[in-house]
């Protein structure tokens, strides 16, 4: 028997393509047709790929050490926050959010992944949300699927994927929707004909198949339409939820960056059914010239953070809240080739109207080589799932124990840091 997914990625017989570069963006979500069942909370996670170098993003320059480590890093301008850290300009368009207490930062903390420092197993274990005494854990469900397993009467939307993967911190049984950008659904007008015909009595893969190309902004046959009218919800009215009032362009208009059309549709998305939404972004493995590799890739997560803001709305970015996340953090001191290695803890940043911003969360462990990590990289004085165990408790009021034992097997969350309004 062949699925909705199965058909989808049928399409490329039929002239179906898409882009095909090996670090493009896919966005996952995961919202509650009939009503909200997680209520009015809205929770956006966003994969850094690469290890993002937290040192640089969030510099202790109230560290007397930072300046030797990194004689040319730490020699360009930042903006002062706390007086002990500064921000990277690259992230100087969140500033505001800084004042207006809707922007926060968590210093040293990491996965329980050590030593080996592979991004595919880092990234693994970020999003399984287990550490490397449960591998088998891994291999299987998301940490943000098993949590929504554990949501009484939740129904996601049609679930369909369009693109090249999924994103693993929402793989389990749970159903989501996953969606990619530039996709291109090139249908002859037989071919499509066929489709009609072959799919014509069985709802599900009609609707799979008319929402595909309606996101790719191709006209419906009259008999798609027909089959979309008798479901929930038209494909015109689909169009308009994504479209009408949007205060940025969603997939149309001038032409937008991946990260800018991929925050767009979360946005639009979240701003109807949708609570949960998780993202990626890449770039931010910066062995060397980080000077440019690190600001281009925090204008992508500056962009990210501003047009999810824009996009929700006051009220509804009241009841948000973003973390990102990346897989490690990396080595204190730079390379000779003007960039940084692998290595350990890192920083995470947080935005949203739900928190309690303006603040550096974390224990800072200090600079001296005595208190590195190997002698080489920031010491781990957190674990990140810890933060997003209790980001879920405080939005969505899950018990500790669920948490703890379901969600992120094997965790000790601590004390409650306060981080959620």
């Amino acid at each position: 028997m062949m699925d909705r997914r199965s058909l989808l990625r049928g399409l490329g017989v039929l002239g179906c393509s898409a882009a095909a570069h090996p670090f493009m963006t896919t966005v996952t979500l995961a919202g509650a047709d009939g009503g909200a069942p997680l209520g009015d909370q809205r929770l956006v996670v966003i994969i850094l790929r690469g290890a993002m170098d937290g040192l640089d993003v969030l510099r202790p320059v109230g560290e007397r050490a930072f300046a030797g480590y990194r004689p040319t890093l730490a020699a360009t301008k930042s903006l002062d926050l706390d007086g002990f850290f500064d921000l990277h300009l690259g992230l100087s368009g969140l500033y505001p959010l800084w004042q207006a207490g809707e922007l926060a930062f968590v210093q040293a903390t990491s996965t329980p992944y050590r030593d080996k420092r592979s991004h595919f197993d880092g990234q693994d274990l970020l999003e399984a949300g287990t550490s490397p005494d449960l591998p088998g854990l891994h291999l299987r469900d998301g940490w943000l699927n098993r949590m929504l397993q554990s949501v009484p009467g939740l129904r996601s939307e049609t679930a369909f994927a369009v693109g090249r993967q999924e994103m693993r911190i929402l793989r389990g049984p749970a159903p989501v929707m996953d969606w990619s950008p530039d996709t291109a659904v090139n249908l002859s007008p037989q071919a499509q004909l066929l489709l009609e015909q072959v799919y014509h009595d069985d709802p599900l893969f009609m609707a799979a198949a008319a929402e595909a190309m309606m996101l790719s902004g191709l006209e419906l046959g009259d008999e798609m339409g027909d089959v979309m009218g008798d479901l929930a919800m038209s494909g015109e009215e689909m169009g308009s939820m994504m479209m009408a009032q949007s205060p940025t362009p969603v997939l149309r208009g001038a032409r937008l960056g991946e990260a800018d059309r991929v925050a767009d549709y979360a946005a639009e998305r979240l701003r109807g059914a949708t609570r949960i939404a998780a993202f990626s972004l890449t770039g931010w493995d910066t062995h060397k010239g980080q000077g440019k590799g690190m600001g281009r890739a925090l204008a992508r997560l500056e962009r990210s953070i501003l047009r999810l803001k824009s996009g929700l709305g006051a009220e509804i970015w009241g009841k948000t809240t973003v973390l990102a996340m990346t897989e490690f953090g990396r080595t204190v001191a730079e390379n000779g080739t003007g960039g940084t290695d692998h290595g350990t803890a890192g920083a995470m940043v947080v935005a949203g109207g739900a928190i309690r911003g303006g603040k550096v969360y974390g224990q800072w462990p200090g600079l001296e080589e005595a208190n590195l990590f190997e002698r080489r990289d920031l010491m781990p004085t957190s674990d990140v799932r810890a933060w997003a165990a209790h980001t879920m408790r405080g939005l969505y009021g899950f018990d500790r124990g669920l948490l703890q034992d379901k969600v992120f097997p094997g965790l000790e969350m601590g004390d409650d840091p306060g981080l959620i309004l």
